[in-house]
């Protein structure tokens, strides 16, 4: 059903509403640059950059930049959050390098993606609504700013900590969900490579594990992100926890597994392997199969 345009417009006040309340949470206790707070200034760039990308792919009605654009949008509010910080510790140059890292990694596997599929259906109904597609970029936009909420609070915060043992939690928890996104990213891409595998869904490696390793493994990169920026939070940048809670709710209750459930079921639905597949097999927290029964 095709959603009303007062809908849309009421969607999309919220999302920019709880953007800029982020902004200003984030920056309590936070550096400023001529006047300005520096976390308000990251969010506002955040969006800045989808809208401005939108133009260009509205008028192609192409979402083959969308990704991408996700990722230099991380890659530009923690560069801009650096530049305007006068003062950076270990802790703040650790943050900005694994949000780097991860943004170049997933944007470029991403982009391959979608190169070499050529679309993403996901925009197949959205990329002809404008209002709509818009509010897709201005999600997006929104997504980064919330996601990397944590790593810009302990770039821009005026309150510096050596890293401690905390830290050291948080930094180990981040490479841990690092290597499970990348090692299921990578296991998915090999196995939809071999034409034996055409049509068929993925059961072999991390996926014989979890039906969705690699979005286990992203929370736990945004968690890890969280906990090394627990000790020097302040007043309302506590609101920056928000980020893993987010990233889980995204992953598991909106966009992620539920949309890739039903595509499931669509596919596979009526084949016994597949729900013996699903029958045995985490739906998110990589664990042994389930046995049969009998």
């Amino acid at each position: 059903m095709e959603r009303s345009p007062v809908k849309s417009l009421i969607a999309l006040f919220i999302i920019i509403a709880i953007g800029l309340s982020v902004g200003w949470a984030g920056s309590d206790f936070g550096v400023m640059y001529q006047g300005y707070p520096v976390f308000f200034l990251c969010a506002m760039l955040a969006f800045a950059i989808n809208w401005v990308v939108f133009v260009p792919s509205n008028m192609a009605k192409s979402e083959k930049f969308y990704d991408l654009t996700g990722s230099v949008t991380y890659l530009s509010i923690i560069v801009l959050a650096l530049m305007l910080s006068p003062e950076l510790d270990l802790r703040s140059k650790l943050a900005a390098a694994m949000v780097a890292v991860w943004a170049i990694r997933l944007g470029t596997f991403l982009f391959i993606r979608i190169s070499q599929d050529g679309h993403d259906d996901r925009f197949d109904e959205i990329k002809i609504n404008p209002l709509r597609f818009f509010t897709a970029w201005t999600i997006q936009g929104l997504w980064a700013l919330l996601t990397a909420a944590c790593a810009l609070v302990i770039i821009t915060n005026a309150n510096k900590m050596e890293i401690g043992g905390l830290g050291k939690v948080g930094i180990c928890v981040w490479f841990i969900g690092f290597v499970l996104e990348v090692v299921a990213d990578r296991q998915k891409r090999n196995f939809r490579k071999d034409p034996e595998n055409k049509g068929r869904f993925i059961n072999v490696g991390l996926w014989s594990w979890s039906r969705h390793p690699n979005y286990f493994g992203e929370i736990v990169v945004w968690v890890g992100m969280a906990i090394l920026a627990f000790p020097v939070l302040q007043g309302w940048q506590y609101v920056c926890l928000i980020s893993p809670v987010f990233v889980t709710i995204l992953l598991t209750k909106v966009s992620g597994i539920p949309l890739l459930q039903q595509k499931g079921q669509l596919k596979w639905g009526n084949e016994p392997e597949y729900q013996a597949y699903i029958a045995s097999t985490s739906l998110l927290i990589p664990m042994p199969p389930k046995k049969a029964n009998g």
